[in-house]
């Protein structure tokens, strides 16, 4: 960021002084714009009845003008500053959603004792109901995986331990149950679908260990599409539906809260772009999914979905392309353009004999392009026990197998 010095400039210019002479008045010129018949008495009273009439209207508008003495301005500005200031509804909705933001540490190991914060996870989370003596919470899932152990540390500065409820790698979602005995305050949640372009945001969490932080900026984009890799092996498989702010979102905000001015949570902060040259690139996750994914782990502690049990590459991926030999290998067809190879074959796909090399090119005479068309319409179009209608080519030769869908088992 480059800091400019602002320049000064006076408006105040100085006049040339214009040199005055006494001029001796004239008699002749005098006597010529008196009006006939008036005395000098006579002129003497009407300009003193006008200068009454003038002094008058002059004192009543300066009674109506606001008053400068220091009393009237201290009025006036406290007036402003709690009825009038833009910033006021800012400070009411952080002050009601603050105190159900908390930070979560990961420890993922037993030796909680002797790791510093560089050594553990750290983020934040939301406070989004209580009942049964429980508060539950809602946090990334990237903010609690591989956890041996979880602790919330709330506003008061209170330290309890959590449990996990349940977790969703798709939609990056957890819910987390801790003692409720002394929280206070709940969360309420609004409704995402409402944003509009260029809403003042508040993103409330932990970033970087510093527990308790506020940011603001406005929706850059209500719902922006963004490649993710649900495998972290740089292959992007899925797509998340986000808000795009430019609310400052850090390591450790990630789980907190993305307010409005009413002081409701419109998303859960997950991530933000991190690049040279990159500025003000934030994203939520709405609510309006977070809440379909969290009323199913608070039922069922887990998210179910199809399952077909195959590990794929695209055919066409810039990302890691095929090389000549291993194409040449495949033997497909010289119109066969894209679909997805299976590199590894389990449970269901491995029980219909899909296996290494298997080219998927449609799924019940839909195309399969990518991994992400594959994941989507197993997500999107199909339950678990449906039977599903898999085309590939093998060395070549076109086939068709029959698999049913399945859960996935757990891990």
């Amino acid at each position: 960021m480059g800091l400019f010095e602002d320049e000064f400039y006076s408006t105040k210019v100085s006049r040339p002084r214009k040199e005055h002479t006494k001029v001796k008045p004239n008699p002749v010129s005098w006597s010529r714009t008196r009006r006939r018949g008036m005395s000098t008495i006579q002129i003497s009273v009407i300009s003193s009845v006008i200068g009454a009439v003038v002094a008058t209207v002059l004192f009543s508008m300066i009674t109506d003008l606001p008053s400068s003495t220091p009393h009237a301005s201290a009025v006036s500005a406290v007036k402003v500053t709690k009825e009038n200031d833009p910033y006021e509804r800012l400070i009411q909705a952080a002050a009601k959603v603050r105190p159900a933001v908390v930070s979560i540490a990961n420890y993922k190991d037993h030796k909680k004792d002797n790791v510093n914060l560089d050594e553990s996870g750290l983020g934040s989370g939301v406070i989004f109901k209580k009942e049964n003596r429980l508060a539950y919470i809602i946090t990334n899932n990237h903010v609690i995986s591989e956890a041996e152990e979880l602790e919330v540390l709330t506003v008061d500065g209170d330290t309890i331990k959590a449990t996990l409820v349940g977790t969703d790698t798709v939609n990056d979602i957890a819910v987390l149950s801790i003692d409720g005995k002394n929280i206070n305050t709940v969360a309420e949640i609004g409704d995402s679908s409402k944003l509009r372009f260029g809403e003042t945001v508040i993103a409330i969490g932990n970033p970087l260990g510093l527990g308790d932080s506020l940011s603001s900026g406005i929706v850059s984009n209500t719902n922006r599409v963004l490649p993710v890799s649900l495998n972290k092996d740089g292959i992007y498989d899925w797509e998340q539906e986000v808000i795009q702010t430019d609310a400052a979102i850090n390591e450790g905000n990630s789980g907190g809260a993305l307010i409005d001015l009413n002081g409701k949570v419109i998303g859960i902060n997950t991530m933000k772009i991190s690049d040279t040259g990159v500025e003000g690139l934030g994203f939520a996750i709405p609510t309006g999914q977070v809440m379909k994914t969290v009323d199913e782990l608070m039922l069922t502690g887990k998210i179910t979905r199809p399952y077909i049990g195959v590990y794929t590459v695209d055919l066409n991926n810039s990302f890691a392309p095929l090389d000549a030999d291993e194409r040449k290998d495949l033997k497909l067809p010289s119109d066969v353009k894209e679909g997805v190879v299976v590199l590894d074959a389990v449970g269901p796909a491995q029980e219909a004999g899909l296996k290494l090399n298997d080219v998927i090119t449609k799924f019940d005479e839909e195309p399969i392009t990518t991994t992400m068309e594959l994941r989507k319409f197993l997500y999107d179009r199909s339950k678990v026990g449906d039977e599903l209608s898999v085309t590939f080519y093998r060395a070549g030769e076109l086939k068709v197998v029959t698999l049913k869908l399945s859960d996935k088992p757990a891990e």
